[in-house]
């Protein structure tokens, strides 16, 4: 019997190809090129399943011209680079690789509200160009992090790994935004209080983005929210690139309206805003917020288990749309 074929669309670590290998005939991308549309489709043909990030578009069309896709298994936690709702309706499963980088991202999310507030960039930049050539009581200062008021928009899994770091190492108060209030027991370590969206952009000194990028949440942070911003505040984003207006945070940085932004994430990404290039007071880094050796390895190493189980007739670790196997089961009378 024929052992199913699955593409790799991205460079992954090769022991991750090795593993899949043993179960599927694959077709890998060792020299990482970025499929582009056609690419994708010619790539997928004939596939049963496939491993994804968020480099690949996986729509409605696509689906429709190879119907014999199953899975899609996603190696990130966000999923808006994938048409949930057509991949439902066609029975394919889509899985994600959520919780094995909370922590890995909640440190670098920390550390870029560090940077930005510490103006570390801006410094490093300076003292790299030659231009440190004596002490001054006002060389680069910038806003205390201790005992300051962490906002968090977002309090999932990260957000609230992101507070405990505020809350417990720097003595940060923390207040947050959330569709919905966490239990009590969840914020009472954290000192941790809901407050509406419009508190929570006018009490914050650090503020950081880490909700999951939906239609409702494109331009979440624009020109009117920074404008209700403290101008000592900074704004960190590890969450999607589209929920900042990029080009209204530039606007607002140049004008001082807030001190100071950190972005893992941008609008249109690879591409970034150029007025945002251009300004000394933004720390800019190319989406590597979950980006340590051990962490990306078990997230290489989840989107293959959630490959294997569903093209084995197991239960995968993590889908997104348990309905589809739900609707198998039935199918096949289990």
């Amino acid at each position: 019997m024929a052992r199913p074929a699955v593409l790799v669309a991205r460079a992954v670590f090769p022991e991750t190809v090795q593993r899949l290998a043993r179960h599927f005939e694959v077709e890998a991308n060792p020299a990482d090129r970025i499929y582009d549309r056609a690419e994708l489709i010619e790539h997928l043909r004939g596939k049963a399943g496939a491993l994804t990030t968020a480099s690949e578009r996986i729509d409605a069309e696509l689906l429709d011209a190879h119907p014999q896709l199953r899975v899609v298994a996603n190696m990130a936690v966000g999923y808006n680079n994938i048409d949930l709702a057509a991949c439902s309706a066609r029975g394919v499963l889509v899985t994600n690789t959520p919780d094995v980088l909370t922590e890995t991202t909640a440190d670098f999310g920390f550390a870029l509200m560090l940077a930005a507030a510490r103006r570390l960039s801006e410094s490093e930049r300076f003292l790299r160009s030659g231009a440190w050539n004596r002490w001054a009581y006002d060389l680069f200062s910038g806003t205390d992090v201790h005992d300051a008021t962490l906002g968090i928009l977002g309090m999932g899994r990260i957000g609230q790994a992101i507070a405990r770091r505020g809350a417990l190492g720097f003595g940060m108060k923390v207040i947050y935004h959330n569709r919905s209030r966490l239990d009590p027991a969840l914020e009472a370590p954290l000192g941790a209080r809901w407050v509406d969206k419009a508190a929570l952009l006018r009490e914050s000194d650090h503020l950081v983005l880490v909700l999951p990028y939906a239609p409702a949440s494109h331009h979440a942070i624009g020109a009117a929210e920074l404008a209700t911003m403290k101008p000592t505040a900074t704004l960190t984003n590890v969450a999607r690139g589209g929920i900042v207006d990029d080009a209204a945070l530039a606007a607002a940085l140049r004008a001082r309206r807030i001190a100071a932004a950190a972005l893992d994430v941008f609008e249109g990404e690879p591409q970034v805003h150029p007025a945002l290039l251009g300004l000394a007071n933004v720390v800019l880094t190319p989406h590597i917020a979950s980006a340590s050796v051990a962490t990306r390895r078990a997230m290489a190493e989840l989107a293959a288990d959630n490959l294997i189980a569903a093209l084995g007739g197991g239960r995968p670790p993590t889908p997104l749309n348990p309905e589809v196997l739900a609707r198998s089961a039935r199918a096949s009378g289990a």
